[in-house]
This record gives C-alpha cells, structure tokens and sequence, in this order.
C-alpha cells in the first residue's frame, strides 16, 4: 500500500504543476523580450537574439556547440591533476575521457568511471554538472524548434537555437536547481569542498569518505533527465539520496519537464487539447511500465526470491522493493542515468522492463525535449499509417505528411534500434562480451542493457558487466554520439520541411488527433513497433531467463 500511495502522489503532484509550469515554459520559450543578463550574453558570443534560423542553420549551431563542449570537456578531464581541488586525482586515460566527455555532451551520462574515486570537485562542477545544463537546454531547445516547425506558417523559420539554449538555462533549469539544491542540503546531502573524512567503521576498519558539492549537482541530475552520480552508487549512496522523500523528489523532479512541456506544445499550436492528447499517451505507456515493473518485483519471481518472500537482492533497504522498483522504471521511461538500486539483480522480467522503457525510445515521458520530438515522431507515423488505412492524404496539426517527412520520421525510428543490434552483435562477435559476469541469457541481457542504454542516452547500467576497457569505451561512446546527433538532425530536418508549408484546413476526412482513439492509435503504433523490432532480442534474453 505504502508503494502505491507513493506512485499516486506523484501523479497528483506531477498532474497539479501540469498546467502553471507548462505555461511557464511556453512564456519562457515564446517571449520576445531578453534580459539584461541575456542580452550580455550575446553580446560576448556575437548572437542576435532577434535573428531566425533556418533548420540547416540550426542544426549546425546545436552541433558546433555540442563538438566544442566534446573537445573542452575531454581535455578538463585529461589535465585535472593539474587543476585547483583535483584531490590528488590522476588525469583520466583517453579512452575513459573519450566516453565520458560524449556521455555528458549527449546528456547519456554513462560512467565508465568510478564516480568520487576518479574526479575531483572541480572537474564535477565546471565539467560535468555544466554539461548536464547544457544538454539538458540543447533537448528542450530542439522539441522546441520541432513545434515551432509545426506551428509556422510557410516561413521555414524555427527560432534561434542561442536564444533558446540561453533562455532555458537561465529562466527553467538554474532557478529549479537553486531551490532543489537548498532543499537537498536540508535532507542531508552534502554539499562542500571538503577533500574527505577518515573516520572508523563500526568493526573498527579505517575508511575515507569523500565531500564535494553534491546536492547541486544532484538537482540538475535530476531536473536535466542527466543522471550521472556524484559517487559511484549514485542515488543508492545516503549522500545522494538520504531519505524516502528525497527518493519521491528525485523522481518527481526527473519527471517534470518532460510531463509538462506536451503543454508548451499545445500552446504552441493553439490547440491545448493536442497536448492533452501528447500527454495521455505519455501517462498511459509510464503507468503500465511501472505497474508490471513493481508488480514483477513484489512477486519475486525465482527460486529464491519466492523461497525468501521477497526479491531484495541488489535493493536499498532504506527504499524497500516499491519505491526501488519504480525509481528504475521512472529514470528508464526518461533519459536518466540514475539508479537506487542494481538492475542487474532484478527479477528476469523485473529486469526487462527497464529495457523496453528504453528500447520505447524514451517517449514515456523521455528526456527533457527528447521525449516529446520522440513522441511526436511516433505521432506523425501514426497520422500516416490512418491516411493508409482511409486512403487520403495524411495531416498533422495542419501539415501533410508527404513521402519527404516520412522518410525523415522512418529514419529516426530505424537509427536507435540498428545502433543497439548492430552494438550487441558486435560485441559478440569480437568477444568483448567476455567482459560480462555472466553467460547465457542472463549474459546477453547485460550486453543488450549495455547498448540499449548507450543508443538511447539513457546512460543507467544493467551492472555485472566491465565496460572500461579500450573496446567498450570507444564503442559505446560511439553508440551515444550517434544515437544522440543523428536523430536530432532528422528531427530538425523534419521541422525544417513542415515550417516551409502551408497550413492545410481541417475537413471532413481530417483524423481528429486530439481524441482518444489518436491516444489509443499512438499507443498501439510505439508498442508494436518495439516488438517488431526488439522482440528476437528480449526473447534470447530476459524472456528466456524468466521462462527458465
């Protein structure tokens, strides 16, 4: 009762900000007058906030940006021995810096590295936790430019992608973090410079425990769908996460943005019903993942959870099976990279369902921004697949779906899943997969995991697999590189095409996409084409475990 009452309050929460912090959002992204702060801004970076872009402009602005972030990021991190509170800390191999300077550009968040004894405070504040700003506002800025593209009136222009990342990052994410942080400190996170405390154990062993400046870096952890942990347990470790309320806030937090901007997107297109819509869908694919995932847990399925009465192998007794379970849903629905406990001790079917939620495409409700241009990808199929079916000319919102924006939508969904499969395979056949602790299904589960995570800039680990080796390092940055830039370019390519059109008027035949059998259609369109694609996969993994 105590997981369910859980679950509800922060659907009452998420459902009672839906309407006053969406309209925030859409004040914020659609505003024409700049601050005194964002105008010096531009001024220092040459930008002229009244200036519009086209989609190829702002495609290369969102790449330049993210390439210089990449280049910066990984030399902090190859010189910071050499910096002010580096701790005493090495500099990272190239390899290590390599992956973890593409997992926080893509807002993936993979850690390759062992958290508080790899970094020092310096590179966590000014490296990482700036990148998880950064990529944070580069996903809201491109959902934003995808609804701008819908809304536009054949002027072909989506915004100005400096504007926006400025805007985001200023007016939403920092004043957020600000008082999560405050709230943080006074649950018990730490937030210091302290180099660590030597202090006895209870059995009388020495250890060393590290400060640092955690609780800010946990907000936008969270808040930015990031998910890299300032220690290596991330949000198991009482320092990150001291108590159940902070459990339900971090989760509250990684959901809100992404649960309200369907409500920037229907203010945007002037039809608030359009995003109830968007949001129907995200809510109804999240509750049934996180039903089945709880309920597979609490039932323990397995010879010894059932023999024991419970599945806690692996689970952070301060949380308890409930909470844990749909703390792993919520950060695999969206892009979040953190976990309170180890997936990779989940029942089998306990365990898949972290891996569909990604393999979902992170829709339900995704990343900040990537959820909801995912969503409206999958949204255009369908509108496409009904004109099939009654054979006339599909319509979005006002704009036909041609064979150009097919082609673009087909190519986004088809990017994710060959980065997976072909990343799996791979490793494989080069024997990389050796690396994993275990063999059998289990063992493909934790490579399938492995790339699942890294294709969709998840960034949570299955565990039970060593992926810092030269091999996996550069193949699953490789993996996150792709899977974050290439989609992101079809999505502004596609919003490039339908802001160059005129609006066409509803008629007669015109499918209503604001109503329930749209939701239903939407629902149907993700799952089914999930199974297509990734069922061979989960059926010689997790689905193989679980009827073994």
């Amino acid at each position: 009762m105590a997981g369910w009452l859980f679950v509800i309050s922060l659907v009452v929460a998420l459902v009672a900000v839906y309407r006053p912090f969406g309209d925030y959002m859409y004040r914020v992204v659609s505003g024409t007058r700049d601050a005194r702060v964002e105008r010096g801004i531009y001024r220092l970076v040459g930008v002229d906030s009244k200036a519009q872009q086209t989609w190829g402009v702002y495609a290369r602005s969102v790449l330049a940006f993210s390439a210089v972030s990449i280049l910066f990021l990984y030399l902090f991190l190859r010189v910071q021995n050499r910096l002010w509170l580096s701790l005493g800390m090495p500099q990272m191999n190239t390899h290590v810096s390599w992956n973890t300077a593409v997992s926080f550009v893509t807002n993936t968040n993979w850690q390759a590295y062992a958290g508080e004894s790899a970094l020092g405070h310096l590179v966590q504040m000014a490296g990482l936790a700036v990148q998880n700003f950064a990529s944070a506002s580069v996903g809201i800025a491109v959902a934003v430019a995808l609804i701008r593209g819908f809304a536009a009136r054949s002027n072909g222009q989506l915004g100005n992608f400096w504007v926006d990342l400025t805007r985001v990052t200023l007016r939403i994410l920092l004043p957020i973090c600000v008082v999560a942080t405050l709230v943080f400190m006074i649950a018990g996170m730490v937030q210091n410079l302290s180099g660590g405390t030597d202090v006895t154990t209870l059995t009388g062993a020495a250890q060393h425990i590290t400060g640092g400046p955690v609780a800010s870096q946990e907000a936008i952890k969270e808040l930015g769908t990031n998910g890299g942990g300032f220690y290596n347990v991330n949000a198991a470790h009482p320092f990150e996460n001291p108590t159940t309320w902070t459990n339900w806030l971090e989760i509250f937090l990684l959901l809100l943005i992404p649960f309200s901007l369907p409500r920037v997107f229907g203010r945007m297109v002037g039809q608030n019903r359009q995003g109830y819509a968007i949001v129907a869908v995200m809510a109804v694919l999240a509750i049934a993942s996180i039903a089945l995932t709880v309920g597979f847990e609490v039932h323990g399925g397995g010879t010894v959870p059932q023999a024991v009465g419970s599945a806690m192998e692996g689970k952070e007794v301060r949380f308890g099976i409930p909470n844990s379970a749909t703390y792993a849903a919520a950060t695999t629905l969206t892009s979040t990279g953190a976990v309170d406990s180890f997936h990779d001790s989940y029942t089998p079917f306990g365990g898949m369902m972290p891996i569909v939620n990604m393999m979902l495409g992170e829709v339900a409700p995704g990343g900040t921004g990537s959820g909801l241009y995912g969503l409206l990808i999958l949204a255009t199929i369908t509108v496409f697949v009904a004109g099939l079916m009654v054979g006339r000319t599909p319509e979005y919102l006002g704009k036909k779906i041609g064979a150009r924006e097919m082609k673009l939508a087909s190519l986004y969904f088809l990017v994710t899943p060959a980065l997976v499969l072909i990343g799996t395979a791979a490793a494989f056949a080069t024997g990389n997969n050796a690396t994993a602790l275990n063999v059998g299904p289990h063992g493909l589960s934790e490579v399938l995991y492995a790339f699942t995570s890294a294709a969709n800039n998840n960034g949570s680990a299955f565990g039970g697999i060593t992926v810092n080796t030269p091999w996996w390092d550069t193949a699953l940055g490789l993996a996150m590189l792709l899977g974050r830039f290439l989609p992101l370019v079809l999505v502004l390519a596609l919003a490039g095409s339908l802001a160059r059109q005129k609006a066409t008027p509803e008629s007669e035949g015109t499918l209503p996409t604001h109503q329930p059998l749209f939701v239903g259609m939407v629902v149907g369109v993700t799952v089914v084409l999930v199974a297509l694609t990734f069922l061979p996969a989960l059926a010689l993994g997790p689905i193989a475990e679980g009827l073994s």
